[in-house]
């Protein structure tokens, strides 16, 4: 396979790409490039026109020296003492990277030999969330302690750290190499609420953000309700949380709503959408008038009775309720429980159009590109799926895994699957990276699209069928299940590649992962991961409630919170790693 690209032998040809041939358009180095909505080749984003363009680049200044700094080669948080009740986290061991030869065994002299493709960072389950939001389920806790979150009300100041901490990186910590792009994989959102998308738009490209929807001078929720249930950190009352040990915070809810700032990105950056982002929920279709109405109305439902909880639950989990009428009778038949909040019509849920729009807003362009892989195209033909170009030597493929239909599990349609496949062959000189939200095993949901009756939906064994078929194919990279797993696929006689899950920035451990591509000049190639935290310290001062110190309390709030799975920063081979594969 030849690795070098001729944009002037490339099957579309444009004013653009006759720019780049001729010398006249370059990229700088570590920028990765979306096909522009002005592009002809960016009509391959619906499925309709030509393959994604090459475009040339200028060659990387000198890699800097390679570093462990800010990573979690260095140190990961971890608690500090104590074995039980609310446990105070510090700088804990570092993760050593490990090698994987499941695909091809790695070579002796090839870090000697080795030659930087491209870096690029992943965020994941981001989960901005807008604690105060009518339709959010946190009574459920009535039924599991998990259900609901004490941390919850500090996701953007969370997530704006992260920022500061990718901000902050020297460059791809294996080779120096510049970084290219970020790559969110989904689940920006939380409540597929119009107050979350703008609060995620700002953290990515910068803006002040006040994470506070309703009253704009104070907390309505249920963590000033009184509620035992829930933590009252302002209160004395000695709630369920305060009897495991957590702390009282006097002005805690205050400083959760107070505007912050987040620098935005310094790289470019590239969306791909996920269920919590096209579902209400992250688990309901739209179209249900009364629970949109409930969203942007003046009353909340706080608490319940356990056994409606678990029914309630069991209900979502087991894919019974996808148009949301048991939530719809449920909430009508505790009217009288309702408490009452202030309306507010920004909390209306989006629908995808409005996502693209929202992302296609030029006072969200930030770092770029225009759109963040999304395109005027993509708004035209209603799909949310594109390809973009990473460097000469690879494309970047984002696919939308959600199902309109409902439920939080995902597939995806025919119409879909075709184009991944056509975009492959089209660029099979290219090597190429898919994201999505979604894993192979996550993806079981077929319901029918309601706007798409005809178009066949496809579980992730198809989707790694398709993607074995292709020797380009390096890595799927994804989220949804908040856990670190690297998996390795091979096909006889076809291509094999790497399923690189990441844990999300919502549930502990919060973290992001770069990810480098080398050339190991041996007939091999690797797939460097390597997990990041939040630039946020890992000690806390319960007394300091600034930005930086709420960040830092988010971590350690969601380490303690109750009921917490103990197994989503996986296995050490899911972590830090260096995965080889063979050269197509």
């Amino acid at each position: 396979m030849s690795r070098i690209r001729s944009v002037a032998t490339s099957a579309a040809m444009n004013r653009r790409t006759l720019l780049a041939a001729t010398g006249a358009v370059t990229l700088s180095a570590g920028i990765g490039y979306a096909l522009r909505p002005d592009s002809e080749a960016h009509a391959a984003t619906t499925g309709t026109g030509e393959s994604a363009v090459a475009v040339s680049r200028q060659a990387p200044a000198a890699p800097l020296a390679p570093y462990e700094r800010g990573t979690t080669l260095e140190s990961v948080a971890a608690p500090h003492s104590g074995s039980g009740g609310y446990r105070r986290l510090g700088d804990g061991p570092a993760w050593k990277r490990v090698v994987r030869g499941d695909l091809a065994a790695a070579k002796s002299g090839r870090a000697d030999r080795r030659t930087a493709l491209a870096a690029f960072v992943q965020f994941t389950d981001l989960h901005l969330i807008d604690v105060q939001h009518p339709l959010r389920l946190e009574y459920l806790r009535t039924g599991a302690a998990n259900a609901w979150r004490p941390h919850e009300s500090l996701t953007v100041a969370g997530a704006v750290s992260l920022v500061e901490r990718v901000n902050a990186l020297r460059g791809a910590p294996v080779t120096g190499s510049p970084l290219h792009f970020v790559m969110t994989t989904g689940d920006n959102t939380d409540n597929n609420s119009k107050t979350e998308l703008d609060w995620f738009l700002k953290v990515m490209s910068g803006g002040r953000i006040s994470p506070n929807s309703g009253d704009p001078r104070h907390y309505e929720g249920v963590q000033n309700s009184g509620l035992k249930l829930y933590w009252q950190p302002d209160a004395a009352l000695r709630d369920a949380d305060k009897q495991r040990g957590f702390p009282h915070l006097h002005g805690f809810l205050a400083a959760a709503i107070r505007e912050l700032r987040s620098p935005g990105l310094g790289l470019p950056w590239y969306s791909t959408v996920g269920n919590h982002d096209a579902l209400p929920l992250g688990c309901y279709r739209h179209g249900d008038s009364f629970l949109a109405e409930f969203a942007v109305g003046g009353k909340k439902l706080m608490t319940l009775p356990a056994s409606a909880s678990v029914a309630l639950r069991a209900a979502i989990k087991n894919d019974k309720d996808p148009k949301g009428t048991q939530l719809r009778d449920l909430l009508k038949a505790h009217a009288r429980q309702l408490r009452s909040v202030t309306p507010d019509e920004s909390r209306a849920p989006f629908t995808p159009a409005e996502y693209l729009k929202a992302h296609l807003d030029p006072a969200h362009t930030g770092p770029g590109p225009i759109g963040h892989g999304y395109s005027q195209a993509n708004l035209a033909a209603g799909t949310q799926y594109y390809a973009f170009r990473i460097s000469d030597d690879i494309i970047g493929i984002s696919i939308d895994t959600t199902d309109p239909g409902g439920h939080y599990m995902g597939s995806i349609g025919t119409t879909q699957l075709r184009w991944l496949d056509k975009t492959l062959s089209d660029n099979k000189d290219s090597y190429a990276i898919v994201f999505s939200h979604h894993t192979s095993k996550s993806m079981t949901n077929r319901r029918t699209d309601p706007a798409h009756p005809s178009d066949k939906r496809h579980g992730g064994e198809d989707v790694v069928a398709t993607l074995a078929k292709h020797r380009n194919v390096l890595a799927w990279v994804n989220g949804h299940t908040h856990k670190n797993e690297i998996i390795a696929h091979s096909a006889p006689n076809h291509g094999s590649f790497w399923e690189i899950n990441t844990a999300s920035h919502v549930d502990f451990p919060h973290l992001a992962r770069i990810i480098e591509v080398v050339d190991n000049k041996d007939g091999t190639l690797s797939l460097f991961t390597t997990l990041i935290e939040s630039a946020a310290p890992h000690r806390t001062d319960f007394s300091d409630l600034s930005q930086t110190g709420l960040a830092a309390l988010y971590r350690e709030l969601a380490f303690n919170s109750p009921g917490r799975s103990t197994e989503l920063a996986g296995a050490s081979r899911d972590r830090n790693t260096e995965l080889v594969l063979k050269k197509a």
